[in-house]
């Protein structure tokens, strides 16, 4: 497909270089992320009308799951621009099927609002009757913790997976404050996952 597309939009071009150098394909690559896709938008519509093919890659996982491309979608889907998906990895899937909490029923929350609406989010979050699914950094992955813990009873099961299909993948499963212990002990690096056990009924 990359070697098909006129133009391959990229989340960030010098990671992608590496796997379009791998693979020899020598198509024409222009950046597109969340700082620049909203300028951009109608000038990529345009090209698409005029009979064109784009690719979206991002840097890891799928684009459009906390990554950009949900906006160009939705505007190819109101140009009746056909829109095709190529299944691939997806983080918080494995991560869910890892944690051992059903996945009957499970709510994808993405990265929580750094700062305005946060408190209101887990708030949600503490009555939840589905297996929740988050995103962090690493940097971020202990304060997290932390602010859940207090929306949550002491011996509420949580999982983290990080660097999932990765050589250095690991899940750690626990209560709250287990998890905390472990990676204050353990500095995390990587892409993280926190998937929460849904709350007693």
């Amino acid at each position: 497909m990359l070697k098909e597309v006129d133009l391959i939009l990229a989340e960030d071009t010098r990671k992608s270089a590496i796997l379009l150098k791998r693979y020899q394909i020598q198509n024409r690559m222009e950046s597109f992320h969340k700082f620049n896709e909203h300028k951009k938008l109608a000038h990529y519509i345009q090209f698409l009308e005029q009979g064109k093919s784009i690719a979206l890659i991002s840097d890891a996982g799928t684009p459009s799951i906390s990554d950009p491309g949900f906006l160009l979608v939705r505007e190819c889907i109101h140009h009746n621009i056909r829109v095709e998906c190529l299944p691939g990895a997806t983080a918080f899937v494995p991560a869910l099927v890892n944690s051992g909490f059903p996945t009957d029923r499970f709510v994808f929350e993405g990265f929580l609002p750094p700062k305005k609406g946060r408190n209101k989010r887990l708030e949600s979050l503490r009555h939840e009757e589905r297996t929740m699914i988050l995103y962090e950094s690493p940097h971020r992955l202990l304060k997290t913790l932390s602010q859940l813990a207090e929306f949550f009873p002491p011996d509420h099961e949580v999982s983290v997976s990080r660097e999932l299909t990765k050589v250095h993948e690991e899940n750690v499963r626990g209560t709250f404050q287990e998890l905390i212990q472990h990676y204050t002990r353990y500095n995390p690096k990587g892409e993280i996952v926190i998937v929460i056990r849904p709350a007693k009924g």
